[in-house]
């Protein structure tokens, strides 16, 4: 695909996917990744969607920096690094295939859990088994949000202090991600052209997707949460059959 075609794609689904984004506070990746690797391949998608949340998540953490839980944002940020080596190792050795089907399984359980129980404080164990699966689902697939999510409900966040927390903490593990992606040799010129495209197009997909969830009631957030994981689990087992 020519330049142009490159950046006016990731400017389409980022835009779309930066509004999902701002509505439940995750879902970049899990509407990116899913319909850019057919186009330009897994590993670029991946890549192109960690770039693309740091520009999101950067915008977002310094609007919303106010409401954002620090502690919990330092506890996780920490026990994802350490995850972050790993999912580099998966990125390179397993299949695609592989690594969807870890990912489906994976989201289909936190679905259940969120969805049957009302879950109690998970305790710092918990947040570091999140944080660490989190990065290390990052940098393997670039879908690091349902183990966030599912630490943050279980800590009882409300909507505005839930959505601002995802975003420093997706930053903090951007960034590294990225320094390993450079280590591993993993950034090349179509990622970076799709990241472009979706630089481009945040702006504007946050500022949409803002204006839904500033209407939302609070049980009406938990649900598109809960679609949000879902989506996310239907979209791993569709890389999978394809």
């Amino acid at each position: 695909m020519e330049i142009v075609g490159l950046v006016a794609l990731g400017a389409l689904v980022y835009l779309l996917a930066s509004a999902a984004q701002a509505i439940t506070g995750f879902g970049l990746a899990l509407l990116a990744v899913p319909v850019l690797i057919p186009v330009v391949g897994p590993v670029p998608a991946v890549v192109s969607s960690v770039l693309v949340s740091v520009v999101l998540c950067s915008r977002a953490w310094w609007r919303e920096r106010s409401d954002v839980d620090t502690r919990l944002t330092l506890r996780m940020s920490v026990a994802a690094v350490l995850g972050l080596p790993l999912g580099l190792v998966l990125l390179t050795v397993l299949s695609e295939a592989q690594l969807s089907v870890m990912v489906a399984i994976a989201v289909v359980v936190g679905v259940l859990v969120l969805a049957l129980v009302k879950l109690p404080p998970i305790g710092r164990v918990g947040e570091a088994v999140g944080g660490f699966t989190s990065g290390a689902l990052l940098t393997s697939t670039g879908l690091n949000g349902p183990p966030l999510v599912i630490a943050f409900q279980a800590a009882g966040l409300e909507p505005r202090r839930f959505r601002a927390t995802l975003q420093a903490t997706f930053l903090v593990q951007d960034l590294v991600a990225i320094v390993g992606f450079l280590v591993v040799a993993k950034i090349d010129a179509t990622a970076c052209w799709v990241a472009l495209g979706g630089a481009l197009g945040v702006p504007a997909g946050w500022a949409l997707g803002d204006k839904v969830f500033g209407l939302l009631r609070p049980e009406v957030f938990r649900r598109i949460v809960l679609a949000g994981l879902v989506a996310t689990a239907c979209s791993s087992v569709a890389m999978v059959l394809r």
